[in-house]
């Protein structure tokens, strides 16, 4: 017997129909005689739903209230869940964040999961029972219901799996695995049997949203077993694996984007060796993530200092730039909310300089100009014009013969 925590996401539980057919591959499980716990997010678009009639009232809302609101959409998909499989003579029992004892920090909307207590699921497994959690959701040393995030419910599942030590977590999505890059963008991308825990966190991190980033961060330093599998068709998704078990490695594994950018410019700043702290430390403060760094020191005396943000943080980190400029004398500060960021990632690229030269001849020949450019070992990623992403996607993924299967790719798959 072993036990699984199986992820359905909103596409998945969408209709009844669907929670039907959820209910239905969980009872299959279970009657094989595994021990199984469901997480599941809002049926798709309630949570959009909600958060439409808040911000209807104030664009503003106090962010606690916000929790409260948006975590009744998975509430409601446990409940039915349940419902479902009891109908199938498969005991199941709902229960919400706050009822598994899922404890966060204080930030609302961006929780952190710091604990979970696992003695209700183990009583209620030991009990025969499969257990259905409420994803995106838990509770802070305020008593206050939190939420985790876009994605969240994802971190919900590898965390509970992590703390009941899971055979394996299977995150069932309305894809039936990790591919090259988004076959909506490029039809010929492929699905990827295998991809290392490295690879899947800078994927996720820079815009692929097949997974959150932290439920990645979790299985990685808890060494979770983690698969991404369809809900609708049957087959082996993509296993997420532990670096050494690949013995030979693409130097590209994939092409990861995000649409969902904005950058700030401060203009003529004082050179000095604080600035930065007394730029970026507002801006840490209100909780905002800050993504791609670059500041240019100019021959005055002064410097000009860009950076780029979540487009949904865009509005408040200039309110809070301008109060920064102010502070600190500088000419001005500018921002751009139409870029996009592009990245090729993979284990291979470590030792192979080439690769970036391949990268940014591609995008040159198609004319695309790179604002920003960050790298790691495993990454390269360019700021450039949201209206040139599908098209540097697309030669990228050519470039380096994602869409050819491994045995097939040009040598090093750089041509």
């Amino acid at each position: 017997m072993a036990l699984y925590v199986q992820k359905f996401g909103g596409t998945s539980v969408g209709s009844l129909e669907r929670i039907e057919a959820v209910a239905e591959r969980v009872a299959q499980t279970r009657a094989q005689g595994h021990d199984v716990v469901v997480v599941v997010s809002a049926m798709s678009g309630e949570t959009n739903r909600l958060l439409g009639m808040a911000q209807q009232l104030d664009p503003d809302a106090n962010r606690r209230e916000m929790d409260v609101l948006v975590s009744t959409g998975e509430q409601v998909t446990i409940a039915l869940l349940a419902i479902a499989l009891t109908r199938r003579d498969c005991p199941a029992v709902s229960m919400t964040g706050d009822q598994v004892r899922i404890h966060t920090d204080s930030a609302h909307g961006k929780a952190r999961i710091t604990h979970i207590d696992t003695a209700s699921l183990r009583s209620e497994l030991g009990a025969g029972k499969v257990v259905v959690v409420a994803g995106f959701q838990g509770r802070d040393e305020h008593n206050a219901i939190t939420t985790l995030g876009r994605g969240g419910s994802d971190t919900t599942a590898v965390a509970i799996a992590a703390a009941l030590e899971a055979d394996e977590c299977q995150i069932f999505t309305d894809v039936d695995g990790v591919y090259t890059t988004d076959p909506r963008i490029e039809p010929k991308a492929r699905r990827l049997a295998t991809i290392t825990f490295e690879e899947m966190l800078e994927m996720a991190s820079l815009g692929a949203k097949v997974l959150q980033i932290r439920s990645v961060e979790f299985a990685g330093k808890y060494r979770v077993p983690l698969r991404v599998l369809s809900s609708f068709i049957d087959g082996e998704g993509t296993l997420i694996t532990y670096g050494g078990e690949r013995m030979e490695a693409p130097l590209v594994s994939g092409i990861a984007f995000n649409r969902n950018e904005a950058s700030l410019t401060i203009l003529g700043v004082p050179d000095r060796p604080t600035v930065a702290a007394q730029i970026l430390g507002p801006i840490s403060d209100a909780n905002i993530d800050v993504d791609m760094i670059v500041q240019n020191t100019l021959g005055d005396g002064s410097a000009d200092f860009t950076f780029t943000v979540n487009r949904d943080d865009y509005r408040r980190a200039r309110a809070l730039l301008e109060q920064t400029a102010s502070d600190l004398g500088a000419a001005c500060v500018q921002g751009n909310g139409e870029i996009a960021k592009v990245s090729i990632v993979g284990v291979g690229m470590w030792n192979h300089p080439g690769v970036a030269r391949t990268m940014f001849k591609v995008l040159g020949e198609e004319g695309i100009n790179m604002q920003l450019i960050s790298t790691s070992e495993i990454k390269i990623s360019v700021v450039i014009d949201e209206k040139y992403l599908e098209l540097a996607v697309r030669s990228l993924h050519g470039a380096f013969g994602l869409d050819q299967a491994p045995s097939e790719q040009p040598l090093g798959n750089n041509p």
